[in-house]
């Protein structure tokens, strides 16, 4: 089970971007919004199903804390408290524009 998470961590890491693009479909993530525990799980969940590996709750909830520890390390999430961040990424050029013209 140990070498399983660790293959999909690598997954993540290595399609970060197209994973946030995925969840922001979904929960609307943009700069300096908040994201919860929840919503990064079940889009961990539902990113992996559709790559036809369905991962049970431990292993989502275990790897959904291992790729946010990435995150936080990459000054990417800021923890607010046990189950909220603050995001700290723009998705898109547009965003970037709409920050700008603040």
């Amino acid at each position: 089970m140990k070498t399983s998470i660790q293959n999909e961590l690598k997954l993540l890491k290595t399609e970060e971007t197209i994973f946030l693009n995925f969840m922001s479909e979904n929960y609307h993530i943009f700069f300096n919004s908040n994201i919860f525990l929840k919503d990064i799980q079940y889009a961990v969940k539902h990113f992996f199903e559709l790559k036809g590996n369905s991962l049970n709750y431990t292993q989502v909830e275990n790897l959904t804390n291992q790729f946010i520890e990435h995150l936080e390390k990459e000054n990417k999430l800021f923890k607010i408290d046990h189950k909220t961040w603050k995001v700290n990424f723009h998705l898109d050029q547009k965003e970037d524009l709409e920050v700008q013209n603040q």
